[in-house]
């Protein structure tokens, strides 16, 4: 009788804290004094700060704009415009952010933050669907031609916004997608099942089977899947 083998359990390195993370953030590139601003900005007026991109995340989209030598990005789930500022910042003048929310609410002070850094050039803000915004690209002939798409917004949306940014995505850009531990409750067979975790379970199971892509969950933040369309 053939005998199947068991999943390989697999163990954490190191056991990270406060002082790790920071140590981290300290090692890697910095965050401009603006954005810096912005985020301290966000933490004592914003009750929903918790919202915000996180620093590690910054320093780390930051590298992969710049290795794909990106001029394309698209941001969904704007906020307060942390992860559309660093975006912008990470790209020559030539680059270009289309920004989607649904809220005036936040994106007000993006507004005001991108223009004192200077980017606000660079950076189209829709305030509609993110959905809606992703067709229109598509339907303007804009398939293929995207290097770099964060999604970080209504997570029940999260599989609509997947498989529009694979059209509009380049073979060998990336999708980077927020969120995807759910602060560990994935991994939780006694989670509280909700519409957030169901969805995100079932989009991180789709992507594992997905032969378009080539896929990576990284344990970054709340963890973040990197992805690139294999054709």
């Amino acid at each position: 009788m053939e005998q199947k083998t068991a999943p390989t359990q697999y163990e954490v390195k190191v056991q990270y804290n406060n002082s790790i993370l920071n140590y981290a953030i300290d090692h890697s590139d910095q965050l401009t004094d603006i954005q810096k601003e912005l985020i301290q900005f966000t933490k004592e007026n914003i009750e929903r700060h918790i919202m915000l991109t996180q620093a590690e995340q910054c320093s780390f989209f930051k590298l992969l704009i710049q290795v794909l030598n990106a001029k394309k990005t698209i941001d969904i789930g704007v906020f307060t415009g942390l992860s559309s500022l660093t975006a912008a910042l990470a790209m020559g003048d030539e680059g270009r952010v289309v920004a989607c929310d649904v809220s005036t609410e936040y994106t007000q002070h993006a507004l005001k933050f991108w223009a004192k850094a200077g980017v606000d050039h660079k950076i189209n803000l829709k305030i509609q669907p993110a959905s809606k915004t992703l067709q229109e690209l598509i339907d303007q002939g804009e398939e293929n031609t995207y290097d770099f798409v964060f999604i970080d917004a209504d997570k029940t949306g999260y599989d609509t916004y997947y498989e529009l940014s694979l059209k509009l995505i380049r073979k060998g850009g990336i999708i980077a997608i927020d969120n995807v531990l759910q602060h560990g409750r994935v991994a939780d067979p006694n989670a509280n099942v909700e519409p957030n975790l169901v969805a995100i379970r079932a989009l991180n199971d789709k992507i594992l089977a997905d032969k378009r892509v080539t896929k990576s969950l990284l344990p970054i933040a709340d963890g973040i899947t990197l992805i690139t369309k294999i054709n």
